[in-house]
């Protein structure tokens, strides 16, 4: 396969933010189609991103139904993940899902269930695992730095950032708010630096406390309250099978200094990583404690700018050679059906003021 013909559906600001420059930037990469509910977006994306012949479908599933295409991009809410994902599949292509993978457990566990069936790959954006300080942790955590991982916490706090365009507001397309939207993401790097995807229980909270309130301080404008359907900020508690623990905070709009997103601290037997200040890693030697600052973001000398390659990027090119190589992406669908799976019981345990008890698939995830 010398080059990859790619269909986007979905040409809003995820697509033309992230997925679309990055692709094009592929020699590899050709793209070819181009679906939005809204035609002039599909157009535009078109005219900016588009190969020479490509075309605008006025409904996905005609693009689906294109022979010549290879690989979906699926950027649209997250209510319609599953249906336009497993029907890419089923219709012979590779597909890359944003974030996150499904509104649902039982939707995610059907995306990989697809995946396995017609033999396709799928992967879900999860940008943050190919910045340069998560690959670098990455690789000291597998090389056993850190030691046994047996306390986490996953960090996605904004203190007012609160989005007020497209659906993010509306429970019933988004699935939920900030812990659906951002905490998805620190939760997911938290789990990969484990390495460990078997929750055994969750305990959740989940608040409506400053989303009703009128012309309220926000990065993105005030927020009408009336639209503002979902949860403003949530926390969950998770066990696992092995006795780890992960404690996870996220928030669009909280009373806090403390902020941050898709960030991640990991509590080792041997020594101990936070991103709060860059990466940071903590230990002791030689009957001493320290604390090493690693420097990941390299920049060139005067008049030559280093090369650097931004997550979205790199995550598009892995994307795309793990199809040309036929070898696995670095996000595999089943660990995203597990976080999707602890984000809905976070919800639920909220929801009854229960802790909830998990078991995952093992024909799903190994």
């Amino acid at each position: 396969m010398n080059k990859v013909r790619v269909g986007m559906i979905g040409c809003g600001g995820i697509a033309v933010g992230k997925h679309l420059p990055a692709l094009a930037k592929l020699p590899q990469v050709d793209i070819v189609g181009f679906y939005d509910i809204i035609e002039e977006r599909a157009a535009q994306a078109k005219a900016d991103f588009g190969s020479s012949d490509a075309k605008i479908y006025d409904d996905y599933r005609r693009l689906l139904e294109d022979p010549s295409i290879d690989v979906v991009h699926v950027c649209t809410p997250n209510d319609t993940h599953a249906e336009i994902s497993i029907a890419a599949l089923e219709a012979g292509k590779h597909v890359m899902c944003e974030k996150p993978m499904a509104k649902t457990a039982e939707e995610a566990r059907r995306m990989v269930e697809a995946a396995k069936r017609t033999g396709r790959k799928l992967t879900i954006g999860y940008q943050n695992r190919f910045r340069d300080d998560s690959l670098y942790l990455k690789k000291l955590c597998e090389s056993g730095g850190l030691g046994e991982i047996y306390y986490a916490k996953a960090h996605a706090l904004r203190r007012r950032a609160v989005p007020t365009w497209g659906v993010f507001l509306d429970e019933e397309k988004q699935g939920g708010g900030p812990l659906i939207d951002i905490g998805t993401h620190a939760l997911d790097l938290t789990l990969w630096m484990m390495n460990n995807y078997k929750p055994k229980t969750v305990l959740g909270a989940v608040y409506h406390k400053l989303g009703q309130r009128e012309n309220a301080a926000n990065a993105f404008g005030p927020w009408d309250p009336k639209k503002f359907t979902v949860e403003d900020s949530a926390f969950g508690f998770i066990t696992m099978e092995d006795g780890a623990s992960i404690m996870l905070e996220s928030s669009w709009a909280l009373n806090t200094l403390n902020e941050g997103e898709a960030k991640t601290t990991l509590h080792g037997t041997e020594a101990g990583a936070d991103m709060w200040e860059g990466l940071r890693i903590n230990g002791e030697a030689f009957s001493q404690l320290y604390v090493n600052k690693v420097q990941t973001d390299l920049d060139g000398v005067a008049f030559f700018e280093g090369k650097k390659e931004t997550e979205g990027e790199r995550e598009a090119r892995m994307w795309i050679e793990s199809i040309i190589e036929d070898k696995d992406p670095l996000v595999l669908p089943e660990q995203a059906y597990v976080v999707t799976l602890i984000l809905e019981a976070i919800y639920e345990s909220a929801r009854t003021g229960k802790a909830i008890t998990l078991s995952v698939d093992p024909t799903l995830v190994g």
